[in-house]
């Protein structure tokens, strides 16, 4: 779940039309558990003022920059996996639905939505929700071209990668669970927070569909992910 820090959600707004930003900032901040921390076009300085103000929410906006907004979307997710990706556009579109779940947004919202429902999906997306897969009920095309993707990769491995790829750092932290390492011994070998093991760990749970530690472990090293000497 991701992290909302003194019961205001943070949200990040990300798109190339400063009246489009506007108006989300407004619609946001009229409400009592939101906070704008930043507006911002796509940019090479989107992923450093990321890292150095993270939020609980990315709100992107597809228009005008899709391929390199979805290009942001997945690097965002690769780089903060506890960080909710929401992208909107307006002219939602199978193939463009497609890429998104690819990319591994939370959310895809079309720009017809109301205030009220645009603020509704992004708590959603804040508690971990992933209100995209809502959108494949009523788009069975790209559920279809889901379908097919996965029944032509060679092995499960590949599989699950096309789904939630673990992060470089996630095998890293993964290869010490394997030891044996408890979250305090792998924060201090890495030089990071304990609680930023404890992120990184629920993320691999969710990714690998594993309900414990030791069962991450053997998921993993079926897929080759990890090995253990």
């Amino acid at each position: 779940m991701i992290n909302i820090r003194n019961n205001k959600i943070q949200v990040f707004v990300i798109s190339q039309q400063s009246l489009f930003q506007q108006a989300v900032e407004h619609t946001l901040s009229d409400t009592d558990d939101m906070i704008v921390l930043s507006m911002t076009p796509i940019n090479e300085d989107v992923l450093k003022a990321i890292d150095n103000l993270p939020p609980d929410v990315a709100l992107l906006d597809l228009d005008g920059q899709s391929e390199n907004g979805l290009d942001l979307a997945k690097k965002i997710r690769q780089r903060s996996p506890n960080i909710g990706v929401m992208l909107l556009t307006s002219n939602p579109e199978d193939n463009q639905l497609f890429l998104a779940l690819k990319a591994q947004a939370s959310g895809y919202v079309s720009k017809e939505v109301t205030g009220q429902q645009l603020i509704e999906t992004v708590r959603r997306v804040a508690k971990g929700e992933h209100p995209i897969n809502e959108a494949l009920t009523a788009r069975p095309k790209v559920a279809e071209h889901v379908l097919q993707q996965f029944q032509e990769l060679n092995s499960r491995s590949e599989a699950e990668a096309f789904i939630s790829p673990l992060t470089p750092r996630e095998i890293e932290i993964l290869q010490y669970i394997g030891q044996g390492y408890l979250n305090k011994q792998i924060a201090a070998e890495l030089g990071i927070s304990e609680q930023t093991i404890k992120n990184h760990v629920t993320s691999i749970l969710r990714k690998l569909n594993a309900n414990a530690r030791t069962e991450a472990v053997v998921v993993a090293i079926k897929q080759g992910l990890i090995k253990i000497a």
